[in-house]
């Protein structure tokens, strides 16, 4: 029973490390993207809690501490991930804080969401995976190879097209919207 202590221990860690270590790499503007913060915070936390389990529990059961940390971590990474670069949560909270709470279709369709999706593609160029040539946007070697790994790991959880990137449909997204 004390290694699953041990084990809601490192969760507690690592949401406390997870925080702080965001909000320092935030505050002195570091280029460490977050999902490495969290890969970080759950290391230090993983490895602290098996440590404090092995010199105060007797008969201390690693698997049991792990498995409940690894439940906790990977239950706050997936709710941090849902919230971090979420499309339509950023639409919902710009909507939320507009004094009328209401704001046409044509504005998100033309506005926010190219401003949202630039922020992506910034994203894709700091990190390598694409370029800018001219006024296009063309994926370097790096940046296929990720694509090739992501489309197998796609069929291997036998995930089709979600048909939110279909690019080779020209209709233009405030067409598509109204035709709901």
């Amino acid at each position: 029973m004390m290694s699953f202590a041990c084990g809601i221990i490192g969760v507690v860690l690592f949401v406390i490390m997870a925080r702080a270590m965001q909000f320092i790499a935030r505050l002195a503007a570091l280029p460490i993207p977050p999902v490495i913060v969290l890969a970080i915070a759950a290391i230090i936390s993983h490895l602290a809690s098996v440590a404090l389990g092995v010199m105060t529990v007797q008969q201390f059961r690693y698997w049991d501490a792990a498995s409940i940390f690894s439940f906790g971590a990977m239950s706050y990474i997936f709710a941090f991930g849902a919230v971090y670069k979420s499309v339509s949560l950023e639409i919902l909270l710009d909507l939320a804080k507009r004094p009328n709470r209401e704001v046409l279709l044509s504005d998100i369709v033309e506005h926010q969401v190219p401003n949202l999706f630039r922020g992506r593609t910034d994203i894709l160029v700091e990190a390598g995976f694409a370029e800018c040539v001219g006024s296009s946007f063309v994926a370097t070697a790096a940046g296929r190879k990720l694509a090739a790994r992501i489309a197998r790991l796609r069929r291997a959880f036998a995930i089709g097209d979600t048909g939110l990137y279909d690019f080779s449909d020209s209709t233009s997204p405030l067409k598509k919207t109204q035709d709901l």
